[in-house]
Protein backbone atom coordinates (compact mmCIF):
# COMPACT_ATOMS: atom_id res chain seq x y z
CA UNK A 1 0.00 0.00 0.00
CA UNK A 2 1.22 3.18 -1.05
CA UNK A 3 0.75 6.83 0.69
CA UNK A 4 -0.65 9.41 -2.08
CA UNK A 5 1.43 12.38 -1.89
CA UNK A 6 -1.27 14.71 -2.52
CA UNK A 7 -2.59 14.03 0.66
CA UNK A 8 0.10 15.74 2.48
CA UNK A 9 1.05 18.25 0.22
CA UNK A 10 1.46 21.63 1.58
CA UNK A 11 -1.44 24.23 -0.26
CA UNK A 12 0.06 27.38 -1.44
CA UNK A 13 -2.45 28.16 -3.28
CA UNK A 14 -6.21 29.07 -2.33
CA UNK A 15 -7.76 31.23 0.49
CA UNK A 16 -6.83 29.67 3.63
CA UNK A 17 -3.38 31.55 4.91
CA UNK A 18 -1.40 28.93 7.23
CA UNK A 19 0.26 30.16 10.47
CA UNK A 20 3.71 29.29 9.70
CA UNK A 21 5.47 28.14 5.89
CA UNK A 22 9.19 28.20 5.17
CA UNK A 23 10.54 30.94 2.69
CA UNK A 24 12.19 28.51 -0.57
CA UNK A 25 12.82 29.95 -3.68
CA UNK A 26 14.62 28.56 -6.76
CA UNK A 27 17.99 29.80 -5.35
CA UNK A 28 18.05 26.85 -2.15
CA UNK A 29 16.45 24.31 -4.39
CA UNK A 30 19.11 24.84 -6.71
CA UNK A 31 21.77 24.89 -3.99
CA UNK A 32 20.28 21.45 -2.91
CA UNK A 33 20.49 19.49 -6.07
CA UNK A 34 24.06 20.80 -6.64
CA UNK A 35 24.79 18.99 -3.07
CA UNK A 36 23.11 16.32 -4.49
CA UNK A 37 25.10 15.84 -7.43
CA UNK A 38 28.22 16.13 -5.42
CA UNK A 39 28.13 12.96 -4.62
CA UNK A 40 28.45 14.05 -0.42
CA UNK A 41 24.77 13.23 1.05
CA UNK A 42 26.44 13.03 4.71
CA UNK A 43 28.41 15.77 6.14
CA UNK A 44 30.85 17.35 3.70
CA UNK A 45 32.14 20.41 2.33
CA UNK A 46 28.76 22.32 2.34
CA UNK A 47 27.83 21.84 5.90
CA UNK A 48 32.13 23.29 6.31
CA UNK A 49 31.47 26.07 4.81
CA UNK A 50 28.09 26.64 6.16
CA UNK A 51 29.21 26.50 9.74
CA UNK A 52 32.28 28.68 8.55
CA UNK A 53 29.85 31.01 6.70
CA UNK A 54 27.30 30.90 10.10
CA UNK A 55 30.25 31.76 12.41
CA UNK A 56 32.24 34.27 10.70
CA UNK A 57 28.42 36.40 11.02
CA UNK A 58 28.47 35.89 14.12
CA UNK A 59 31.99 37.18 14.36
CA UNK A 60 35.41 36.55 13.79
CA UNK A 61 36.62 34.38 16.80
CA UNK A 62 32.82 32.23 17.20
CA UNK A 63 33.05 28.77 16.05
CA UNK A 64 29.54 26.92 14.33
CA UNK A 65 29.01 24.00 15.29
CA UNK A 66 26.23 22.59 13.17
CA UNK A 67 23.68 19.60 13.84
CA UNK A 68 20.57 17.82 12.61
CA UNK A 69 18.26 19.77 15.40
CA UNK A 70 18.67 22.38 18.21
CA UNK A 71 17.83 19.66 20.63
CA UNK A 72 20.91 17.97 19.71
CA UNK A 73 22.94 21.32 19.79
CA UNK A 74 21.06 21.89 23.53
CA UNK A 75 22.22 18.42 24.89
CA UNK A 76 25.56 18.84 23.63
CA UNK A 77 26.33 21.98 24.66
CA UNK A 78 25.40 20.73 28.27
CA UNK A 79 27.58 17.38 27.77
CA UNK A 80 30.15 19.33 26.75
CA UNK A 81 30.30 21.68 29.76
CA UNK A 82 30.08 18.17 32.22
CA UNK A 83 26.88 18.90 33.39
CA UNK A 84 25.69 15.13 34.87
CA UNK A 85 23.60 13.61 37.50
CA UNK A 86 22.85 15.61 40.47
CA UNK A 87 23.36 18.87 38.64
CA UNK A 88 20.40 21.27 38.37
CA UNK A 89 19.79 23.45 35.62
CA UNK A 90 17.45 26.81 35.63
CA UNK A 91 14.84 26.49 32.90
CA UNK A 92 11.68 28.56 31.92
CA UNK A 93 8.55 26.95 32.04
CA UNK A 94 7.97 29.05 29.13
CA UNK A 95 9.94 27.03 26.27
CA UNK A 96 9.34 24.32 23.99
CA UNK A 97 9.80 20.57 25.90
CA UNK A 98 13.20 19.82 24.21
CA UNK A 99 14.67 22.77 26.38
CA UNK A 100 14.02 20.86 29.44
CA UNK A 101 14.52 17.53 27.85
CA UNK A 102 18.30 17.61 27.10
CA UNK A 103 18.43 18.37 30.74
CA UNK A 104 17.47 14.88 31.28
CA UNK A 105 18.96 12.59 29.01
CA UNK A 106 22.43 14.06 31.16
CA UNK A 107 20.54 12.58 34.45
CA UNK A 108 20.56 16.31 35.67
CA UNK A 109 17.50 17.87 36.87
CA UNK A 110 15.40 21.10 34.86
CA UNK A 111 14.22 23.62 37.71
CA UNK A 112 11.44 25.08 35.94
CA UNK A 113 11.20 28.34 36.32
CA UNK A 114 8.93 31.43 35.85
CA UNK A 115 8.66 34.57 33.32
CA UNK A 116 7.90 38.02 33.35
CA UNK A 117 4.85 39.05 32.57
CA UNK A 118 5.69 41.48 29.69
CA UNK A 119 8.31 39.54 27.70
CA UNK A 120 7.59 36.02 28.40
CA UNK A 121 11.22 36.06 28.69
CA UNK A 122 12.59 34.24 32.16
CA UNK A 123 12.20 35.98 35.42
CA UNK A 124 15.43 36.27 37.05
CA UNK A 125 14.06 37.19 40.21
CA UNK A 126 12.17 34.00 39.96
CA UNK A 127 15.23 31.84 38.80
CA UNK A 128 17.11 33.42 41.84
CA UNK A 129 14.15 31.79 44.26
CA UNK A 130 14.95 28.46 42.82
CA UNK A 131 18.53 28.36 43.09
CA UNK A 132 19.93 25.70 45.19
CA UNK A 133 23.68 24.64 46.14
CA UNK A 134 23.36 22.18 43.35
CA UNK A 135 22.46 24.78 40.62
CA UNK A 136 25.39 24.25 37.65
CA UNK A 137 23.33 26.14 34.73
CA UNK A 138 21.22 28.32 33.20
CA UNK A 139 19.47 28.19 29.55
CA UNK A 140 17.39 31.16 28.63
CA UNK A 141 15.28 30.86 25.88
CA UNK A 142 14.85 34.34 23.74
CA UNK A 143 11.21 33.73 23.58
CA UNK A 144 9.17 34.89 19.94
CA UNK A 145 12.54 35.99 18.98
CA UNK A 146 12.85 39.09 21.80
CA UNK A 147 16.33 39.02 23.09
CA UNK A 148 16.92 38.79 26.65
CA UNK A 149 19.16 41.69 28.07
CA UNK A 150 22.69 40.11 27.56
CA UNK A 151 23.96 41.94 31.08
CA UNK A 152 21.30 41.42 32.48
CA UNK A 153 22.33 37.37 31.85
CA UNK A 154 25.43 37.79 31.85
CA UNK A 155 25.63 39.60 35.57
CA UNK A 156 22.87 36.77 36.63
CA UNK A 157 25.34 33.51 35.89
CA UNK A 158 28.64 35.85 36.98
CA UNK A 159 27.06 36.33 40.60
CA UNK A 160 26.02 32.71 40.72
CA UNK A 161 28.90 31.20 39.32
CA UNK A 162 26.55 29.47 36.58
CA UNK A 163 26.86 28.18 32.90
CA UNK A 164 24.85 29.50 30.16
CA UNK A 165 23.84 27.95 27.42
CA UNK A 166 21.36 30.11 25.27
CA UNK A 167 18.22 28.64 23.62
CA UNK A 168 18.10 30.62 20.66
CA UNK A 169 15.41 28.85 18.65
CA UNK A 170 13.66 31.62 17.75
CA UNK A 171 16.32 34.17 17.52
CA UNK A 172 18.17 34.74 14.72
CA UNK A 173 18.84 36.97 13.78
CA UNK A 174 18.25 39.23 17.02
CA UNK A 175 20.37 41.72 18.38
CA UNK A 176 20.21 42.76 22.43
CA UNK A 177 22.36 45.99 23.15
CA UNK A 178 23.39 46.20 19.52
CA UNK A 179 25.26 42.51 19.95
CA UNK A 180 23.76 39.81 17.55
CA UNK A 181 22.71 37.24 19.61
CA UNK A 182 25.40 34.40 19.93
CA UNK A 183 28.62 36.81 19.63
CA UNK A 184 28.65 37.23 23.55
CA UNK A 185 30.36 35.28 26.29
CA UNK A 186 27.87 32.93 27.52
CA UNK A 187 29.01 29.29 27.05
CA UNK A 188 27.39 28.46 24.29
CA UNK A 189 23.91 29.94 22.20
CA UNK A 190 22.03 27.34 20.13
CA UNK A 191 20.19 28.00 16.67
CA UNK A 192 17.39 26.03 15.21
CA UNK A 193 16.49 25.94 11.64
CA UNK A 194 13.48 23.65 11.88
CA UNK A 195 10.93 24.08 8.83
CA UNK A 196 9.17 26.62 10.92
CA UNK A 197 12.14 28.74 12.21
CA UNK A 198 13.58 32.43 10.65
CA UNK A 199 15.94 30.45 8.37
CA UNK A 200 15.53 26.76 7.77
CA UNK A 201 17.54 23.49 6.71
CA UNK A 202 14.26 21.85 7.01
CA UNK A 203 15.86 20.36 10.13
CA UNK A 204 18.57 21.47 12.05
CA UNK A 205 20.65 23.95 14.40
CA UNK A 206 24.00 25.39 15.47
CA UNK A 207 25.90 25.88 18.34
CA UNK A 208 27.95 28.88 18.57
CA UNK A 209 30.98 29.12 20.78
CA UNK A 210 34.17 31.04 21.71
CA UNK A 211 35.29 28.12 23.18
CA UNK A 212 37.36 26.01 21.08
CA UNK A 213 37.51 23.17 23.04
CA UNK A 214 33.81 22.96 23.27
CA UNK A 215 33.11 23.19 20.14
CA UNK A 216 36.10 20.54 19.65
CA UNK A 217 33.69 18.30 21.81
CA UNK A 218 30.58 19.06 20.26
CA UNK A 219 31.98 17.61 16.54
CA UNK A 220 33.03 14.50 18.35
CA UNK A 221 30.29 13.58 20.29
CA UNK A 222 27.58 14.52 17.26
CA UNK A 223 29.14 11.44 15.20
CA UNK A 224 29.17 8.55 17.60
CA UNK A 225 32.43 9.75 19.50
CA UNK A 226 34.81 9.70 16.23
CA UNK A 227 37.69 11.99 16.60
CA UNK A 228 37.61 12.73 13.30
CA UNK A 229 34.48 13.59 10.48
CA UNK A 230 33.90 11.53 7.45
CA UNK A 231 35.15 14.86 5.44
CA UNK A 232 38.15 15.16 7.40
CA UNK A 233 38.99 11.79 7.24
CA UNK A 234 38.49 11.31 3.20
CA UNK A 235 40.02 14.52 2.67
CA UNK A 236 43.75 14.12 4.48
CA UNK A 237 46.65 12.27 3.59
CA UNK A 238 46.89 8.70 4.76
CA UNK A 239 43.98 5.26 5.04
CA UNK A 240 40.23 7.06 5.38
CA UNK A 241 39.12 4.05 6.96
CA UNK A 242 41.05 4.63 10.58
CA UNK A 243 39.81 6.41 12.90
CA UNK A 244 39.28 6.06 16.69
CA UNK A 245 36.61 6.05 19.24
CA UNK A 246 37.02 8.45 22.03
CA UNK A 247 33.77 8.76 23.80
CA UNK A 248 30.39 7.13 22.97
CA UNK A 249 28.56 9.79 21.20
CA UNK A 250 25.11 10.50 18.96
CA UNK A 251 24.16 10.77 15.82
CA UNK A 252 23.71 13.83 15.62
CA UNK A 253 25.09 15.30 12.35
CA UNK A 254 23.50 17.76 9.42
CA UNK A 255 23.18 16.64 5.90
CA UNK A 256 25.36 18.35 2.90
CA UNK A 257 21.63 18.98 1.20
CA UNK A 258 20.61 20.28 4.25
CA UNK A 259 23.70 22.55 4.59
CA UNK A 260 23.42 23.88 1.31
CA UNK A 261 19.79 24.84 1.75
CA UNK A 262 21.10 26.46 5.13
CA UNK A 263 23.97 28.86 3.47
CA UNK A 264 21.69 30.19 1.23
CA UNK A 265 19.11 30.88 3.72
CA UNK A 266 21.57 32.73 5.76
CA UNK A 267 22.28 35.02 2.63
CA UNK A 268 18.87 36.11 2.86
CA UNK A 269 18.61 35.73 6.65
CA UNK A 270 18.11 39.57 7.02
CA UNK A 271 15.66 40.18 4.46
CA UNK A 272 13.47 37.38 5.45
CA UNK A 273 13.72 39.05 9.49
CA UNK A 274 13.30 42.77 7.98
CA UNK A 275 10.08 41.40 6.30
CA UNK A 276 8.68 40.10 9.41
CA UNK A 277 9.57 43.44 11.22
CA UNK A 278 7.46 45.15 8.68
CA UNK A 279 4.63 42.78 9.12
CA UNK A 280 4.94 42.89 13.12
CA UNK A 281 4.69 47.11 12.19
CA UNK A 282 1.61 46.72 10.89
CA UNK A 283 -0.11 44.46 12.90
CA UNK A 284 1.27 47.27 16.13
CA UNK A 285 -0.14 49.86 14.24
CA UNK A 286 -3.56 47.91 13.43
CA UNK A 287 -3.98 46.55 16.77
CA UNK A 288 -2.87 49.66 18.83
CA UNK A 289 -6.43 50.88 19.17
CA UNK A 290 -8.22 47.17 20.38
CA UNK A 291 -8.26 45.52 23.92
CA UNK A 292 -5.32 43.06 22.38
CA UNK A 293 -2.21 43.27 24.88
CA UNK A 294 0.49 43.22 22.35
CA UNK A 295 3.88 41.29 22.33
CA UNK A 296 7.00 43.68 23.64
CA UNK A 297 9.19 44.76 21.01
CA UNK A 298 12.46 45.78 22.61
CA UNK A 299 13.91 45.54 26.15
CA UNK A 300 16.53 48.30 26.14
CA UNK A 301 17.83 50.48 23.48
CA UNK A 302 19.88 48.65 21.38
CA UNK A 303 17.45 45.61 21.04
CA UNK A 304 16.92 44.07 17.54
CA UNK A 305 13.26 41.81 17.46
CA UNK A 306 13.98 38.14 14.89
CA UNK A 307 10.02 38.20 15.15
CA UNK A 308 10.14 35.07 14.47
CA UNK A 309 6.39 34.87 16.26
CA UNK A 310 3.71 37.83 17.09
CA UNK A 311 2.30 36.86 20.12
CA UNK A 312 -0.79 38.78 21.09
CA UNK A 313 -2.89 38.65 24.63
CA UNK A 314 -6.85 38.35 24.44
CA UNK A 315 -8.31 40.73 27.19
CA UNK A 316 -10.15 37.36 28.75
CA UNK A 317 -9.20 34.32 29.73
CA UNK A 318 -11.16 31.60 28.76
CA UNK A 319 -11.89 33.25 24.79
CA UNK A 320 -8.50 31.66 23.46
CA UNK A 321 -10.23 28.58 21.78
CA UNK A 322 -13.27 30.43 20.08
CA UNK A 323 -11.06 32.87 18.05
CA UNK A 324 -8.78 30.23 17.36
CA UNK A 325 -11.97 28.54 15.73
CA UNK A 326 -13.14 32.18 14.26
CA UNK A 327 -10.48 32.46 13.08
CA UNK A 328 -10.11 29.39 11.15
CA UNK A 329 -13.55 29.57 10.19
CA UNK A 330 -12.32 33.00 8.21
CA UNK A 331 -9.21 31.22 6.47
CA UNK A 332 -6.68 31.79 8.76
CA UNK A 333 -4.46 29.67 10.71
CA UNK A 334 -3.12 30.35 14.38
CA UNK A 335 -1.08 29.16 17.00
CA UNK A 336 -0.37 28.86 20.65
CA UNK A 337 3.46 29.39 22.21
CA UNK A 338 3.82 27.81 24.74
CA UNK A 339 1.71 25.44 26.74
CA UNK A 340 4.03 25.81 29.85
CA UNK A 341 5.93 22.80 30.80
CA UNK A 342 4.43 22.86 34.15
CA UNK A 343 1.22 22.72 33.06
CA UNK A 344 2.58 19.45 30.56
CA UNK A 345 1.89 15.99 32.32
CA UNK A 346 5.26 14.49 32.60
CA UNK A 347 6.74 17.96 33.79
CA UNK A 348 3.74 18.99 36.15
CA UNK A 349 4.27 15.59 37.49
CA UNK A 350 8.73 15.03 37.94
CA UNK A 351 8.56 18.48 39.43
CA UNK A 352 5.54 18.26 40.91
CA UNK A 353 4.60 21.68 40.50
CA UNK A 354 0.73 23.46 40.72
CA UNK A 355 -0.08 25.98 38.05
CA UNK A 356 0.00 28.53 41.46
CA UNK A 357 3.37 27.63 41.54
CA UNK A 358 4.58 29.58 38.16
CA UNK A 359 0.98 32.09 38.07
CA UNK A 360 2.52 34.68 35.96
CA UNK A 361 2.83 31.62 33.13
CA UNK A 362 0.00 30.33 34.41
CA UNK A 363 -1.89 32.77 33.45
CA UNK A 364 -0.75 34.04 30.05
CA UNK A 365 -1.24 30.70 28.99
CA UNK A 366 -4.92 31.37 29.37
CA UNK A 367 -5.13 34.26 26.82
CA UNK A 368 -1.94 33.93 23.83
CA UNK A 369 -2.23 33.09 20.62
CA UNK A 370 0.17 33.41 17.58
CA UNK A 371 -0.83 34.93 14.74
CA UNK A 372 0.73 34.14 11.06
CA UNK A 373 4.16 36.05 10.50
CA UNK A 374 6.11 34.89 7.97
CA UNK A 375 8.28 36.19 5.16
CA UNK A 376 6.68 34.68 2.58
CA UNK A 377 3.32 36.57 3.42
CA UNK A 378 2.02 38.78 0.93
CA UNK A 379 0.38 42.59 1.89
CA UNK A 380 -2.92 40.86 0.97
CA UNK A 381 -2.94 38.32 3.39
CA UNK A 382 -1.13 40.46 6.04
CA UNK A 383 -4.22 42.58 5.55
CA UNK A 384 -6.38 39.58 5.69
CA UNK A 385 -4.97 38.80 9.27
CA UNK A 386 -5.62 42.02 10.60
CA UNK A 387 -8.80 42.68 9.37
CA UNK A 388 -10.13 39.48 10.84
CA UNK A 389 -8.86 40.40 14.03
CA UNK A 390 -10.23 43.32 14.34
CA UNK A 391 -13.68 41.75 13.29
CA UNK A 392 -13.18 39.37 16.08
CA UNK A 393 -11.65 41.00 19.12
Amino acid sequence: MSINKEDYKVSLEGDFIPFALPDIAEAEIEAVVEALRSGWLSSGPAVKNFELAFGQGLGADVEAVSLNSATAGLHLSLEALGVGPGDEVLVPTWTFTATAEVVTYLGAVPVLVDVDPRTLNIDFEDARVRMTDKTRAIMPVHFAGLPIDRLQLREFARSHDLLVVEDAAHAFPAKSRGELVGAGQSEATVFSFYATKTMTTGEGGMVATRDSALADRIRTMRLHGINRDAFDRYRAKGPAWRYEVVAPGYKYNLTDPAAAMGTVQLARAQSMRDRRSNIASVYRDAFMGTDLVLPAESVVQGDMHSWHLYVVKLPDAGRRDSFISEMSARGIGTSVHFIPLHLQPYWRDLCALRPDDLPVASAAFERVVSLPIYSSMSDEQVTRVVDAVKAIS
